[in-house]
This record gives C-alpha cells, structure tokens and sequence, in this order.
C-alpha cells in the first residue's frame, strides 16, 4: 500500500456501508454497478462490525445503511445496534419493501436514527412501472408506520423524465404522508441511470418547470416540510465537488468490503481500491493509492491546473469524466471550460430527439429480463 504525500489529510466524517447489491426492486436508474451480479460476496456481520469500529474511532458520525436493500441482511438489526453503541448517528435508506411494523419496532429498540423511504412516482401504475414491482401501496403503509414510531418522515423520490410531469402531485402525496423532509433526486447519470440516459434525461423546460412548482411548494409549506431540490449535473455550466473533495469527507464501503472514495469509484481503472478484510480503516483512508488518487490538486491538468474554481469544485465528477470522455483525469465535461463540454450539449441534444421519437426504446432494468416501455 502506497503511502500518502499528502500532510493535511482529513479524517472520515460521513460512513456510507453498502450492505447488499440484493434488491426486490429493478430501478432502471439505480446506481448499483452494471455488473453488480459479478459482486455477489457479502463481508460477514463481524467484519461489518469492525469496519464501524475502526471508522467510528477515526472520527466518522453520520452512518447510512444502503445497498441495493439492506433489510434483505439478515444481521441489519445486529449491525445497528453496535452503530448505537459506538455513538454513530445512523440512517436506514430503504425502499421500504419489506419494512413491517414488527422490524420498525426492532430497528428502533436497536438504536436506529433515522429512515428514509424512496418512493417512484406519484401514481401505482408509474411507481410499480419504474420499481418494476408492485410496491406503492406497501411504501405509502410503510411512510405512516414510519411516522406512527416517532421517526422523522424522510422521503425521497428520484426525478427524471418518466416522472417529472407529475411534481405537482409528487409534492401533495408528500404532504400528504406527512414527510417531514422531501428529497428531489434529479438523476444523475452513473450506472444503470448512464445507461438509459437518453430515455431518463428531462428537457431542459421540464426541468426548468418542475424546479419553479418545487420552489413554490417550497414557500407553502415552509416550517411544515423541508423539500430539498438536487438540481441534475447536465443542466449545469460548472460540476459539483466530488464527494465535497476526493478523500476528504466521505467513506464508502462496498457489500463484498471494497473501500471506494466514491460509490462509483470501483469503475475507475488503475485505482487498486483496497478491501476491509485486508487492511484497516487507517490505512485505507490515509495510506491506499485510491483514496490519495485524486487528494488535491497536483494530478490536475489543464484547464484545471490553473483554474482559479479549482478549489472549489476540485475538476468535478471523476466517474463522470471516465464515463462520458474515457480519462478520469480530464476535467468533468459538464465545466463549460472544459473542452470536452460538447458531449454534455450532444447528450441533452441525444435526449431531445429519443423524446420526441416514434421508435423510443424501452427502459433497460436492472434486472435485464424486466426491459419494457410505460404508456
């Protein structure tokens, strides 16, 4: 393992364990790896248990349970309750299949924080379409039973261009609920989101339109609700940080115990990302050639090099430079300095013409067996 020659490296702050690629429900948007079926190992309950020990000491708090599904691990429960006694602040992202009254109350004795709950769409025929499962019903019982233990409601709902049109209703069925906090998760396009991108992508008016009703909704229900609007890289003219800075804040641990500074990062060639059953926490995150990879600025290249923004958004999105340009070296191409900004104008100019075309191709689901067209 390489060691760092970076000084002023910061400790974890926010532990994101990725329990499980398994999963009830086929998003064609899901961030999981394409080949996630080559992923099946699951590192045991007790390497679980170290690897929140040893993040816990080196500073980390906030602490969310995700997968695929992590209520599909059997050993959910267990895992919390070390969670509580470490002291992390911790939160389950579900899509709520499964999630009965019984486990709630089991979950909560165990110590969990906090629970979020994805729902697809507004409507039963939309949501199950997109889940690829009939799971509406069930989610909404699943947000009052939520509610009925005392967590806050915390709901979020995934935007693209299958759903966009319904934000008004997304917005009321919120309320409805009593959600506490709305995330809007415009879509970002890695993994099976990349994929589909032409089918997912909204234009730049549906974007536009939908933004103006959230930020309304926004002021009605203002000290009642909380709504947060994740606004899509691609409408963008400079990227967000990666991660809030590349092996600065956030720590991802993979079901089968890869270390990824990103949830993304294992799709990056050359970064050797270390395993948890290998080597601890501490030397991961200070010492491994992923996590120093892309820590600062001296692997940057023009136009970012002399950038007087690259500080502040470090070059953007690595994954997404690799996906859309084939160098995660080069700058993320959503910058309009960088010179590769014309693939994100042909992507949307992609999107407009598979919208308005009489041959639209079918979604690409998770599960490939389950590939087929909403009308």
């Amino acid at each position: 393992m390489a060691g760092s020659n970076n000084h002023n490296i910061t400790p974890p702050r926010w532990l994101l364990a990725e329990l499980t690629y398994k999963c009830p429900l086929q998003c064609p948007y899901c961030s999981n790896p394409l080949d996630y079926t080559k992923h099946n190992a699951e590192i045991s309950t007790e390497d679980w248990k170290r690897v929140l020990s040893q993040a816990r000491k080196m500073g980390a708090v906030p602490l969310g349970f995700s997968g695929g599904e992590p209520l599909t691990r059997q050993d959910l429960p267990e895992l919390v309750h070390h969670a509580r006694q470490l002291g992390y602040y911790s939160n389950l992202i579900t899509y709520g299949y499964g999630l009965t009254e019984e486990k709630i109350i089991q979950l909560k004795q165990a110590g969990l924080d906090h629970i979020q709950i994805s729902i697809q769409a507004s409507s039963q025929e939309l949501n199950d379409h997109i889940a690829g499962t009939e799971s509406y019903e069930t989610k909404k019982q699943v947000a009052h039973l939520v509610k009925k233990h005392g967590y806050p409601m915390v709901l979020c709902v995934v935007i693209h261009r299958e759903n966009i049109h319904q934000m008004p209703e997304i917005l009321a069925m919120a309320e409805e609920l009593g959600a506490d906090y709305l995330e809007l998760a415009n879509t970002q396009y890695y993994g099976w989101a990349h994929k589909n991108r032409d089918l997912l992508m909204p234009s730049k008016e549906q974007f536009d339109k939908a933004e103006a009703i959230a930020q309304a909704y926004k002021e009605k229900v203002a000290g009642k609700m909380k709504i947060y609007y994740v606004i899509p890289d691609f409408h963008e003219d400079r990227p967000k940080a990666c991660m809030n800075g590349w092996g600065t804040t956030f720590l991802t641990i993979a079901p089968d115990g890869v270390a990824l500074p990103c949830h993304s990062a294992r799709e990056l060639p050359g970064l050797d990302c270390p395993n948890v059953t290998e080597y601890s926490i501490e030397e991961i995150w200070n010492k491994s050639k992923a996590f120093n990879f892309f820590r600062g600025t001296e692997w940057m290249k023009e136009p970012c090099r002399s950038c007087d923004e690259k500080e502040k958004d470090f070059g953007g999105c690595h994954c997404q430079a690799f996906i859309l340009t084939g160098d995660m070296n080069n700058a993320d191409p959503v910058c309009s300095k960088s010179p590769n900004h014309h693939i994100i104008e042909e992507a949307l100019d992609s999107a407009r013409k598979s919208a308005l075309s009489e041959n639209e191709q079918p979604l690409i689901f998770r599960n490939s067996k389950n590939s087929k067209k909403y009308s």
